[in-house]
């Protein structure tokens, strides 16, 4: 039972905070569960194109994050099993980092061997289009590119395997 109710409740909180922290900002558009999820592009610290649009027909997840976050460094292996054991079926996950140094974002790649994209959003423009006002927020993204969870806060395998479980087939699950 608290296993159906914890996401609800989390999806709940998340949208109660997000329109407080928007308020009247009516330049980014509020998102919702179900919405078709904003076009991003970036170069990652390898110098690679990341796009949504380069992902078509993958399930991401879109990781907002800091250097001095808790919840980020706790978690971030959470993220990297997740991909390694998914990413031959399809996964894609995007750290954004939008606030650290390029410094201390390529130690914290390095320190915690994150093998997936990862973008600096300088001028906040990933951030605005999903309306992030803090981290560490997850955005979790069908194949078809709609919004199926945004949760803030450390995220944990049991929630991403409840997200996410569905699009990778059971060939993938018995892999691991």
């Amino acid at each position: 039972m608290l296993k159906k109710i914890l996401p609800v409740f989390l999806f709940c909180s998340v949208l109660f905070l997000l329109s407080a922290c928007l308020g009247g900002n009516s330049a980014a558009k509020k998102l919702k569960i179900g919405d078709q999820a904003p076009d991003f592009s970036g170069t990652d610290l390898a110098g690679h194109p990341v796009s949504l649009s380069g992902y078509q027909g993958q399930p991401v997840i879109l990781r907002f994050w800091s250097t001095d976050c808790k919840f980020c460094r706790a978690d971030t292996p959470i993220f990297n099993q997740y991909f390694e054991k998914y990413k031959e079926a399809g996964l894609r996950v995007v750290y954004v980092n939008r606030h650290s140094d390029e410094t201390a974002v390529r130690r914290f790649v390095a320190d915690l061997e994150i093998g997936f994209p990862v973008l600096i959003d300088k001028d906040g423009t990933i951030s605005t289009r999903y309306n992030i006002k803090v981290e560490p927020q997850t955005i979790v993204i069908s194949p078809d590119h709609k919004i199926i969870a945004a949760i803030l806060g450390g995220v944990s395998e049991a929630e991403l395997k409840s997200l996410l479980g569905g699009y990778f087939s059971e060939k993938a699950e018995k892999q691991s």
